[in-house]
């Protein structure tokens, strides 16, 4: 089989540490490269950008930036209908997560929360293996909703025209203009504004090793803001003998078909299931061939097979792993559901592939990966908002709290002026 089968219990860590760690790719040696790109970039602007984008991508655009006001794609009419759809129903689930401002009385002063948008986004938007207008729905909606002014997409040119369907993608979302510009030179150009293409306060989207190491880069400097370090794509199934082993396959085989390193796993507590879906899976890679090789090295190197004693050690390990996606093929996932703390979009039942959240369902496919389930969230409304903290201090108040300020002012040493500017007010 293509696919191991293991039957393992959360006390063999030999096995599954390996696993939980990933093949995490070691960010230094891919910063190295892309340090010397990234401070080019920002010394010789546009220029440095023609340079690398002549040697990368092997094509210059007469302009980086394309306007989108300017534009007007020409695309089938289903596609036009399967984008608008996917829209409106992104727009709908994310309209939810727009957080309301609020105030509270405390000791007789009034404190309250404002929400105020970033000012500017850019959306990467990969060109390499395959082209995703879908996640420039992903990327530009929730920014809108969060009062972003200012978005563009940045996606690497093309050898021909750039496909209507990305322009087309960006015009529905709602996007400014479209850079094309790629890889770390990309991102820089957008962190740092050159000539030509404005900068951003925040860069988010999935992208190559190069793209991730800039991003990381660029935000350790302070330049810009990300979404969270992206890493291969990543499907953890957890499943029961009711689950049926055809789409299970269907469903590992369609995270083996973003690339030789994304990873596949299935966690049951039925050894008859796991059989089944092993089966089924070679027996999809034969009558499946388009991505043949990608998808056949992905399974072999990165996608397992756990066969646990029971359904609880299954959801144990998902929250060690902390999956990109997890679905939940179970009787009551309902229930199990609550059994899961670190993912970063989960699918329950037997009809929720993770294409549908790919594509259309509404929730957002730009996700942690690589175990950031952990400490990050999917990309949302409260992505691009800051929290304003504000406060008015009564009269009153001041005075009475004076003496916890005076006696917490002078622990810390600081009395002379945080003191002072309390007392004279009293």
């Amino acid at each position: 089989m293509s696919i191991p089968i293991l039957q393992v219990s959360l006390k063999d860590r030999s096995i599954l540490d390996p696993v939980l760690k990933r093949a995490r790719e070691d960010l230094s040696s891919t910063l190295n490269l892309v340090k010397p790109i990234i401070e080019d970039v920002q010394k010789r602007g546009d220029a440095a950008l023609r340079d690398y984008t002549r040697k990368f991508d092997g094509t210059v655009p007469d302009s980086f930036v394309l306007e989108l006001s300017s534009l007007h794609p020409k695309i089938d009419s289903d596609l036009e209908i399967a984008l608008q759809k996917a829209a409106e129903n992104i727009q709908a689930f994310h309209k939810i997560q727009i957080p309301e401002d609020k105030e509270i009385t405390v000791h007789g002063n009034r404190l309250g929360i404002r929400h105020t948008p970033v000012e500017s986004v850019s959306v990467y938007a990969p060109g390499g293996k395959a082209l995703y207008p879908s996640t420039i729905l992903m990327g530009v909606i929730p920014a809108k909703l969060a009062g972003v002014k200012n978005i563009q997409i940045v996606t690497p040119p093309q050898q021909g025209a750039l496909p209507d369907g990305l322009i087309a993608a960006a015009k529905i979302a709602g996007a400014d203009r479209i850079i094309l510009a790629g890889g770390a030179q990309g991102i820089a150009a957008v962190a740092y504004g050159t000539e030509t293409i404005p900068a951003s306060e925040f860069v988010i989207g999935p992208g190559s090793k190069f793209v991730t190491a800039a991003k990381v880069f660029l935000s350790g400097q302070g330049v810009i803001g990300i979404d969270s370090p992206a890493g291969p794509s990543e499907v953890l199934v957890v499943a029961d003998d009711s689950a049926n082993p055809t789409w299970v396959a269907a469903d590992l085989l369609s995270q083996a078909e973003h690339g030789e390193d994304s990873v596949a796993i299935l966690c049951t507590d039925s050894l008859s299931l796991a059989q089944k879906v092993a089966e089924e899976v070679e027996k999809a890679l034969h009558e499946r061939p388009k991505r043949g090789e990608m998808k056949r090295k992905s399974i072999e190197d990165h996608g397992r097979i756990f066969v646990f004693p029971n359904l609880e050690e299954c959801f144990a390990f998902s929250d060690l792993f902390a999956p990109e996606h997890l679905e939940i093929q179970t009787k009551n996932y309902r229930e199990d559901l609550k059994k899961i703390n670190h993912a970063g979009s989960v699918f329950l039942g037997n009809y929720s592939p993770v294409a549908m959240g790919d594509y259309i369902s509404g929730t957002n496919h730009i996700l942690p990966t690589a175990g950031a389930a952990r400490i990050y969230s999917s990309l949302g409304v409260a992505t691009f908002l800051k929290r304003v903290t504000w406060q008015e201090v009564s009269r009153d108040s001041l005075k009475d709290l004076y003496p916890h300020v005076k006696v917490l002012s002078e622990f810390e040493g600081l009395d002379e002026e945080h003191g002072t500017s309390v007392k004279i007010r009293t």
